[in-house]
């Protein structure tokens, strides 16, 4: 995907939210192994929490972080900010 892609797909989304949603699921339905990827890589680079990669990806926290500890994936234990404690509630409140 070209960056002007990326770019654009920034713009519409702040016009309409559900966008990245319907985007990923498409993206899920097509492909899980690379919506994984792209949910691991957001985990590791710290812009989701692991409750949120769970949501993303269908699972729950519990099997997640036990997918994560057989791949030898690192997992971040506790908020590591406010923010992300602010996050972690909200996931929380939404299941």
């Amino acid at each position: 995907m070209a960056s002007w892609q990326i770019k654009q797909l920034e713009k519409m989304s702040e016009t309409d939210p559900d966008l990245i949603d319907d985007v990923l699921h498409h993206f899920h339905q097509s492909n899980p192994v690379r919506l994984e990827k792209l949910v691991i890589g957001a985990y590791l680079d710290r812009d989701i929490n692991l409750g949120k990669a769970a949501e993303l990806l269908g699972l729950h926290r519990e099997e997640l972080r036990q997918r994560f500890l057989k791949r030898g994936i690192p997992l971040r234990e506790g908020s590591q900010s406010v923010d992300e404690l602010k996050a972690e509630i909200t996931t929380a409140d939404q299941i």
